[in-house]
């Protein structure tokens, strides 16, 4: 039976975002992922998946291995609090160093949502994509998720930028704390 996952962006989102983060020992969650994650997955039954794009890859700034070895820090800090991401895709491409064809799987496309549903098997109908950044909303929307924009990271340019092009999230957190009352408030509608 398909189950229901909460897609996820990583920098900015989960992490500190640096920039073409590439060291674990920089790993910094934000406040209340750890908290968060742990109740969405633990109380609500939700599976977690990381969606990112990772062109520091493509820019020759870190290699594939670099980012595996933060995302298994991210999990590492996670386990603190008694939960761990599912699974983490991310697209190492960017347009000015790859062709097309290599840059099919970046947000704002769809492409690594339905590769992680496929993979993990998951209804996308019932599920969330959260993020801080455009790519991370449009991503979500390409896929036919309901979307929540966090305001940490590149949230408020994110929303400002969104709310010109007419296009906007399901919902808008002010950080990944406040994303438990939105999804078990949408979740309680469902049911009514």
């Amino acid at each position: 039976m398909p189950s229901y996952a909460i897609f996820l962006d990583r920098d900015g989102t989960l992490n500190e975002d640096p920039g073409y983060l590439g060291n674990p020992n920089q790993v910094k969650l934000l406040p209340g992922v750890g908290t968060t994650l742990s109740f969405l997955k633990n109380e609500l039954g939700f599976k977690l998946i990381v969606i990112s794009n990772q062109s520091g890859i493509a820019r020759g700034l870190i290699t594939k291995e670099m980012v595996e070895s933060v995302n298994e820090k991210i999990n590492e800090l996670l386990a603190e609090y008694n939960v761990l991401i599912d699974a983490f895709y991310y697209c190492p491409s960017h347009p000015d160093f790859n062709d097309e064809d290599e840059c099919i799987c970046r947000k704002p496309s769809p492409e690594m949502v339905f590769q992680a549903a496929k993979d993990n098997n998951v209804d996308i109908k019932g599920s969330y994509f959260i993020g801080d950044a455009v790519s991370d909303v449009e991503c979500g929307i390409n896929a036919g998720l309901k979307t929540i924009l966090v305001m940490t990271g590149y949230g408020k340019e994110s929303f400002s930028s969104l709310k010109k092009q007419n296009k906007f999230p399901t919902f808008v957190a002010q950080n990944i704390t406040e994303v438990i009352s939105i999804i078990k408030k949408d979740l309680l509608e469902k049911i009514n």
